[in-house]
């Protein structure tokens, strides 16, 4: 792990959806998300940071790996976040070994050229969305998989999935699939502290004030058949066409640029 006073300069952020930061701003506003978030905090406090995202929606692991890591290491990052995985834990053939085993090869060739590396764990996704409660094990596998491979090779695991704010349906986006522009500020809070950025803390992990009374009974299936219609049918809808939410797009911050640190003056990747 770095010490309290170490600082970055040249951060670049691999991953899928939630890296590309949907469900934080849209794509004709911008996407802001949580990547675009850490780069603010580590900007803060060093104003040379330079910052690219290379995230693409809807890629497997196995497509982060393939399309992501060359370009990552030309740019010679001194900190790299890796996040895959969700694509895959809900396709049929899920293989969570497989699946680390992509992460771990990208964190080993990261971690080679002295860059510090950070990865997550993911929440229990049945507590999000309650059709998705039989994916339990997938997701605690996983977790267990990704804890131990980050252990061998020196990455930061940013433990999100550990505090009751991350199944809090506040943090999420209408879909349940993507975090809100609170989770992903949350989760760029925690990121910031697992890299034990200075002036980092652990109010992130917080349990949200009080809300309204989730729905029951009716109110509860309806809400659900909604969801179904509205964002799984889609979905299922794409994977039947063999269709992917990403095909013909491109990282939307391809290569290192300055961060502003006033958030009225984002430009580029960053929401506008």
């Amino acid at each position: 792990m770095p010490n309290a006073e170490r600082t970055f300069i040249r951060y670049v952020a691999l991953g899928d959806s939630q890296t590309e930061g949907l469900g934080d701003g849209d794509d004709t506003t911008g996407l802001r998300g949580w990547a675009d978030r850490l780069a603010e905090h580590l900007a803060a406090v060093d104003p040379r940071l330079q910052y690219a995202n290379l995230a693409v929606r809807g890629r497997l692991a196995r497509q982060v790996h393939a399309e992501q890591l060359v370009p990552a290491l030309a740019l010679r990052p001194d900190l790299a976040t890796v996040v895959a995985g969700v694509n895959d834990l809900m396709r049929p053939k899920f293989d969570a070994a497989e699946v680390v085993g992509h992460l771990e090869a990208m964190f080993a060739a990261i971690g080679a050229t002295g860059a510090h590396v950070a990865t997550v764990t993911f929440p229990d996704i049945g507590k999000v969305v309650p059709l998705a409660r039989p994916l339990r094990p997938r997701v605690y596998e996983l977790n267990s998989r990704i804890r131990a491979a980050a252990a061998r090779h020196g990455v930061t695991v940013v433990e999100t999935a550990q505090h009751a704010f991350a199944t809090d349906p506040r943090i999420w986006s209408e879909d349940r699939l993507h975090l809100s522009s609170l989770g992903h500020e949350r989760f760029a809070a925690a990121a910031a502290h697992a890299v034990q950025l200075p002036g980092s803390d652990d109010t992130w992990t917080r349990a949200l004030p009080q809300g309204p009374a989730a729905p029951t009974g009716l109110r509860a299936a309806n809400a659900e058949l909604r969801w179904l219609a509205a964002y799984l049918g889609p979905w299922l809808a794409r994977r039947v066409r063999g269709r992917s939410s990403g095909d013909g797009r491109t990282a939307k911050r391809p290569q290192l640029l300055a961060v502003p640190v006033d958030p009225d003056e984002r430009t580029g990747g960053f929401a506008r």
